[in-house]
């Protein structure tokens, strides 16, 4: 049995929350399993909330950088850990450099882009029976031999409480008895998945005349898009996109009686909140990377050109969101 496992970790925060699938499976296989993950900083709020890991590893490497030196480097410096295994699950040659490096002696992983020698416990994939991402991640627990058919865990947060008081004193936020919607307009894969910003402003609208507080939340990248918002409804939203960290928006959400959402890294979250969620889908499959939730639902249309998985609308007609009105939203 491994008592030490080093994961390398995904780099996007939705692929991260599923990941929680893989270290709860390692943690009931092991209830003394050492798990460190690395991954890039901005998962280490996601990982904080996560009890079954043991030791977060900030990866200095930036996205797409090979940089062979650094890592051997690092992986010499990681030897000390005394590694049993590592699970390797990003599909990329780099990602299995370290492992290798630092001669763990089990490096288990897909084999992905041509990784053998740098993995010794390479799996070759049957999309047909491993059809969402995260049947593949949990895949990665258990020995190539077994294949497990049960329910899997669904990936799960823990909420801050302390430091959820401390967000809302902070932006003078009353509790009330009101209800509160919590929009999630952006998408950093690109925006083929974003609903547009007028069609969550006309839902915004809704939701705050029947009395509903409506919240924004996203990533710097997303202001521009709360701001569309926040003009079509009067400023009538507390608009937190671009002013939170990762942490805080965590248990900003928490609070929220429903979610409605794009397929993002926040819409992972919610569902990982047991949030009520309306996840909105475009250009991505809600069968390979659905919300792993009870409590989520899907909204799309089945266009013939869904889904294409490109981060512009190749046909520049956007039908797979444009099409799918604010009334579908209920």
């Amino acid at each position: 049995m491994n008592n030490k496992i080093l994961v390398v970790g995904p780099a996007w925060v939705g692929d991260m929350m599923m990941a929680h699938v893989l270290f709860q499976l390692l943690r009931q296989q092991n209830p003394n399993v050492e798990i460190h993950v690395l991954a890039p900083a901005w998962c280490e709020a996601l990982l904080s909330r996560m009890p079954e890991v043991t030791k977060k590893m900030i990866s200095p490497f930036g996205h797409g950088e090979l940089k062979i030196r650094e890592r051997y480097l690092f992986a010499q410096s990681s030897k000390k850990e005394n590694y049993d295994q590592a699970i390797v699950m990003p599909n990329s040659f780099k990602s299995a450099l370290i492992p290798f490096f630092a001669r763990i002696p089990v490096r288990t992983g897909w084999v992905g882009e041509c990784r053998f020698g740098l993995l010794n416990d390479i799996r070759f994939l049957n999309k047909k029976a491993y059809p969402k991402m995260i049947d593949r991640f949990a895949a990665l627990a258990f020995s190539a031999e077994e294949q497990r058919r049960e329910k899997l865990p669904n990936p799960i947060l823990t909420i801050d409480y302390k430091n959820r008081e401390a967000v809302l004193k902070h932006y003078q936020i009353i509790k009330s008895e009101k209800p509160i919607l919590a929009l999630c307009p952006g998408a950093e894969y690109g925006p083929s998945k974003r609903w547009p910003p007028e069609y969550f402003a006309t839902v915004a609208l809704q939701h705050l005349n029947q009395g509903w507080a409506v919240w924004i939340v996203g990533s710097h990248n997303d202001i521009a898009i709360a701001e569309i918002i926040q003009v079509k409804t009067e400023s009538r939203c507390v608009n937190f996109t671009g002013k939170t960290s990762l942490a805080d928006a965590i248990d900003l959400l928490s609070l929220a009686t429903r979610v409605i959402t794009n397929d993002s890294g926040l819409m992972h979250i919610a569902a990982a909140l047991s949030l009520d969620v309306i996840a909105i889908y475009g250009s991505t499959s809600t069968e390979y990377t659905p919300p792993l939730s009870d409590r989520a639902r899907i909204v799309k249309l089945n266009l013939p050109c869904q889904p294409c998985f490109k981060r512009e609308c190749p046909l520049k007609h956007h039908r797979c969101m444009r099409d799918l009105l604010p009334e579908k939203i209920k």
